[in-house]
C-alpha cells in the first residue's frame, strides 16, 4: 500500500516495462477504520504513469566486438563446446522458489542431459548480496548438492564468480562456447541480462511472464510455458514480495524439451534469433530510450503551471500625475 500512495504523490511515475505498469494498475487495498474495522474507501493507484524501458548501450553489446582476454581465460577450461549460459542473482527462497529459480534451473538441465554420450554444459554467471569467498563456497557445494540427488551421469555445470565489466560480459556472450540463454525466472521488472544477451543474435530461452516479455518476440525467441502460483514463505521479503503475492512457475518438463530441441537442432533457432538481435538493437537501444524519455519528461512538463512574471507599464502609458509647487512660508 505503501507503493501506490508514493505514486500517487507525483507528478509522473516511469517503470520499464508494461508488466510493472499493469501491476501498478491492477493492484487495489481497502481502506479501513482502525476502530470500527469498516471500509472507508479504496486506495488505488491515481496518478499518470509512462512505460520507460531499459536501452541497452549497442557500443558495448553487439555481435561485432572481441572477446576480451579475461574472458577467453576463464573459459578455456571448459571442455565443452556447447554451454547454455544463465546470468542473474541466487536469491534467497527454498529450490525451486528463489525469484530466478536457479536452483530448479541446474536440476532441470541435469535432468535433461543426464546419461546422454554427447553432453552440452551449463555456465552460471550468478551471485547473492556480493562476491564474498564464503558466498561463493555456499555456492559451490548447492551446485554439488543438486548435481548429487540426481546421480548417474550428468551433465557439467560451471560456477563464473566475481564482478565482471559490461565488454567482458559481452565477450561472455558471444563466446563461441556460449550458445543459447536460459532463464527460469519468476518475475522480472524488465530483466536487462537478456535483452544484452539478445543481441548476440544467440538463441534466448526465457520464462512466458512479466517484463521482458516487451522485447523478446515470441516468434523470434524460445518463451517457456507455466503458470503463476503463490510465492513460498521462503522467498517472501516484507513490504515487496508480500503474503499473497504470485510469480511464474515454468513447466519444467516443457523446458527440459526445448533445451534438448535446442541443443539437437540449434540450427533451426539461429535464424528467430538473429532477427531478436536486430531488434534489440534497433528498437531497445540506449539512443532510442532517451529519444522516449525526452518525449515523456517534455509532454509532462508542457503541463505544468508555468510562472508569470510581473508585467508593468512602460512609462508612456502611466497617467499623468498633477505637478506640485513647493510652498513656502514668509
Amino acid at each position: 500500500a505503501s507503493w501506490i500512495e508514493g505514486l500517487n504523490r507525483m507528478d509522473l511515475n516511469i517503470v520499464p516495462s508494461k508488466h510493472s505498469a499493469q501491476v501498478f494498475h491492477n493492484t487495489a487495498y481497502d481502506k479501513m477504520d482502525e476502530k470500527t474495522k469498516k471500509k472507508l474507501g479504496s486506495l488505488k493507484l491515481e496518478k499518470q504513469v509512462a512505460v520507460l524501458f531499459e536501452g541497452v548501450d549497442i557500443d558495448i553489446f553487439n555481435n561485432k566486438s572481441e572477446v576480451p582476454t579475461t574472458v577467453k581465460d576463464s573459459l578455456s577450461a571448459i571442455k565443452e563446446e556447447f554451454c547454455f549460459l544463465y546470468v542473474g542473482h541466487w536469491l534467497k527462497g527454498k529450490i525451486g522458489h528463489d525469484r530466478k529459480d536457479t536452483g530448479m534451473l541446474i536440476r532441470t538441465f541435469c535432468e535433461a542431459f543426464k546419461h546422454k554420450k554427447k553432453q552440452p554444459a551449463l555456465i552460471l554467471k550468478t551471485s547473492g548480496a556480493g562476491f564474498g569467498i564464503v558466498e561463493r563456497d555456499q555456492f559451490i557445494q548447492r551446485i554439488k548438492d543438486i548435481r548429487n540427488s540426481i546421480g548417474g551421469r550428468v551433465p557439467n555445470v560451471y560456477f563464473l564468480h566475481g564482478d565482471m565489466d559490461p565488454v567482458e560480459l559481452n565477450g561472455l556472450y558471444n563466446h563461441p562456447k556460449v550458445k543459447a540463454m536460459v532463464s527460469f525466472t519468476k518475475g522480472e521488472g524488465f530483466g536487462r541480462p537478456l535483452l544484452e544477451f539478445s543481441t548476440s543474435g544467440k538463441p534466448v530461452i526465457a520464462s512466458n511472464w512479466s517484463g521482458h516479455t516487451d522485447f523478446l518476440h515470441p516468434q523470434h525467441s524460445i518463451l517457456l510455458p507455466g503458470e503463476l502460483k503463490e510465492v513460498h514463505k521462503s522467498a517472501r521479503w516484507k513490504g515487496v514480495i508480500n503474503e499473497g503475492a504470485k510469480w511464474f512457475y515454468a513447466d519444467y518438463n516443457n523446458a527440459s524439451r526445448i533445451m534438448r530441441d535446442v541443443y539437437k537442432s540449434y540450427k533451426d533457432y539461429v535464424p528467430g534469433a538473429r532477427k531478436q538481435g536486430h531488434l534489440s538493437r534497433t528498437e531497445f537501444s540506449l539512443e532510442r530510450m532517451n529519444g522516449i524519455f525526452l518525449q515523456i519528461v517534455g509532454d509532462v512538463i508542457s503541463q505544468v503551471p508555468q510562472q508569470v512574471g510581473l508585467q508593468l507599464p512602460d512609462d508612456n502609458s502611466m497617467p499623468k500625475l498633477p505637478e506640485l509647487k513647493k510652498k513656502t512660508n514668509k
